[in-house]
């Protein structure tokens, strides 16, 4: 596989690939001058690859090993990987790192520009080869995406599925949006996204004698007994009688006993919502104020009286009383001059109300206009306001963790400095509140009621803004949870270290926006079938769509029968819109509230027509989708 980047996420991607799928990996970066400095982790993880691939050269030099060769290739001399050093990826610099006897291509690079035109080079070179692209513009990726299967599809010489290579264009900023968004609501990064749900593993403390603990949607695993390090997955396997068990079966859950789980869980908010609005023509609520409201409800009781009492005095009928009512308020009626002193009376009273409803009405079309003209302006956070995330940054993360929070109801109040921030008009449109300033200076985070809110998501592009922030919201409430985006991994390690320490009831996560983007990348580049990886303690666990057809491990058997423990589960099964899952108890677990069904009854017969997700360990992935392992590596 090629990697073709000029920051931190082509580092992370290359060592993504290396230390959780075992593969090879050919990273092309700029010169030494121009580079980005690796990230901590990824130089420990290259260097743990580096070692572990010299082990399976010597091994394959034995013979009888499967893996690519020479020099050259994707793979580098004795499969070791290679790293190449190029300002641009132009044809020359593709072709020396193998693209035209490669697996997959990455681009990374930060400019849009660039990532097309190396892959339609590339795409020239290599029909077959498997794309995944960096955009941002999402509109652009599409067509991009159309454009280059289509022509890989002309160049094999069939149509679209003829086994040409695929095209996947991937964001950053959307791929690390659900998990920062997770981070905030539930404390976690652990998150898979499919079909618009947002799916995280949970770990759970083993329960008590006599207590039932909540199985979520499934059990992924049984954690280790003496697990130190949960959060850690470097990609290692530990192999070993007391390390992490995954996809147990139900009698190995029964059996395990002082042993946490790890439990699969949708991720959503329960709180009370932060109205957002509506982008067309405001409410009644919103278009009038209470005053006003009460203002008009008032005039319209006195005009019903006044039609009851001249209905009662004149013997009218009720619509010629309201109509003579009417026009006696505005003063465009005959004087009662024959009429008798009731009349009279009635009459006088009609016009002293209408000289009261003449500023009513005025007071109504001003505060009407005033409501269209603030419509596309930003709004206030309002009183009372509680238990909301305070988003700080509206630039390219900012606006799509705003839009991923929103799509889950969840209350947000926005700081930005720049009044012509990219994210501004989603936010708009969204109806967000937003304060406008410096999130350094003082009273901006009191405006957005950061003693009151849930969480804080400091996502600008200046480190020390993020920190300078968090530490001033912690002095207002120490137990805040608060997340924060640092590029550098050695500073954000001695952040969250020193926060933790600092505020060890709190919860305190620093995240990498590469960190989080680079397993997505790398779902990418094994194929499209990969949803996302989950680590547990020191392996990792897949989630995947699979087609049924073509897998006789899973065509024709129920769903019980083709659950195989430590290797692949099936977690849902995506149907078509109307359609029904037989054997469902309800319709409600059909289609028609969501294209995927969850909790599957094992009587369910897998179809060849069916598509399924399903988690499963690097082996049981390599063997349902029917990929050899290399010698001498634990995949």
């Amino acid at each position: 596989m090629v990697v073709c980047g000029d920051d931190g996420l082509a580092h992370r991607l290359a060592a993504e690939l290396r230390g959780v799928y075992r593969e090879q990996v050919t990273l092309v970066v700029p010169p030494s001058g121009r580079r980005v400095r690796q990230p901590v982790v990824g130089r420990a993880r290259a260097a743990s690859a580096a070692l572990r691939d010299m082990v399976n050269a010597a091994v394959n030099r034995t013979g009888n090993s499967d893996a690519t060769g020479g020099t050259g290739g994707t793979g580098g001399t004795g499969g070791a990987g290679r790293e190449l050093e190029a300002s641009e990826p132009t044809e020359d610099v593709l072709a020396d790192a193998g693209v035209e006897r490669a697996t997959a291509l990455a681009l990374v690079y930060d400019d849009d520009e660039t990532n097309i035109r190396a892959a339609l080079t590339a795409r020239r070179l290599n029909p077959r080869l498997q794309l995944v692209l960096r955009l941002y513009n999402r509109r652009l990726g599409q067509h991009i995406e159309e454009l280059l299967d289509q022509s890989a599809a002309l160049a094999s010489g069939g149509g679209p599925g003829s086994g040409s290579g695929s095209t996947t264009v991937l964001s950053d900023a959307d791929t690390a949006a659900p998990a920062l968004a997770a981070t905030a609501l539930v404390g976690t990064s652990k998150v898979v996204e499919t079909d618009g749900l947002l799916l995280r593993a949970v770990e759970r403390n083993p329960p008590r004698p006599g207590e039932v603990a909540d199985p979520g949607l499934c059990t992924l695993a049984l954690l280790s007994a003496t697990s130190n390090d949960p959060a850690g997955a470097d990609g290692s396997e530990d192999s070993g009688e007391n390390g992490p068990q995954l996809l147990p079966d139900a009698a190995a859950v029964e059996a395990a006993t002082g042993r946490g789980t790890v439990a699969l869980e949708q991720v959503s908010y329960s709180g009370p919502p932060l109205p957002a609005g509506r982008a067309g023509v405001p409410a009644f609520g919103e278009l009038f104020s209470r005053r006003l409201r009460w203002s008009l409800a008032g005039l319209a009781a006195c005009v019903v009286a006044l039609a009851v009492a001249l209905m009662v005095v004149t013997g009218d009928h009720p619509l010629h009383a309201t109509y003579v009512t009417l026009l006696d308020l505005f003063s465009i009626n005959e004087p009662a001059h024959n009429a008798d002193i009731g009349r009279q009376i009635l009459q006088l009273l009609s016009g002293f109300v209408g000289l009261l409803l003449l500023p009513v009405l005025l007071a109504a079309v001003l505060e009407a206009l005033g409501t269209f003209r603030s419509a596309s302006t930003l709004r206030k956070p309002p009183r009372g306001l509680g238990g909301h995330v305070v988003l700080l940054g509206l630039g390219k993360i900012g606006t799509r963790v705003l839009t991923r929070l929103r799509e889950m109801d969840i209350p947000v109040v926005c700081v930005e400095a720049d009044p012509e921030a990219r994210g501004m008009a989603t936010a708009r449109r969204l109806r967000v509140p937003v304060v406008l300033g410096d999130v350094t200076q003082e009273g901006v985070l009191e405006a957005a009621k950061i003693h009151r809110a849930h969480s804080l998501l400091a996502l600008t592009s200046v480190d020390t803004t993020n920190l300078e922030a968090v530490l001033y919201a912690r002095s207002v409430r120490s137990r805040l949870r608060v997340v924060l985006r640092l590029y550098d991994d050695d500073f954000a390690t001695a952040v969250y270290r020193t926060l933790r320490a600092a505020h060890p009831r709190a919860l305190t996560r620093s995240r990498s926006v590469t960190h989080l983007a680079a397993p997505s990348f790398a779902g990418a580049m094994m194929g499209r079938q990969i949803l996302g990886a989950i680590p547990v303690e020191r392996r990792v666990l897949l989630f995947a769509a699979v087609e049924v057809a073509g897998h006789p491990q899973l065509e024709g058997k129920t769903v019980g029968e083709a659950f195989r423990a430590g290797a692949w589960r099936v977690l849902a099964l995506e149907v078509s819109d109307g359609e029904r899952a037989a054997g469902a108890d309800s319709p409600s677990e059909g289609a028609r509230e969501s294209r995927l069904v969850w909790e599957l009854p094992d009587t369910y017969v897998l179809r060849g027509s069916d598509r399924v997700v399903l988690a499963a360990t690097r082996r049981g992935l390599a063997e349902l989708l029917g990929r050899r392992a290399r010698r001498g590596v634990d995949v």
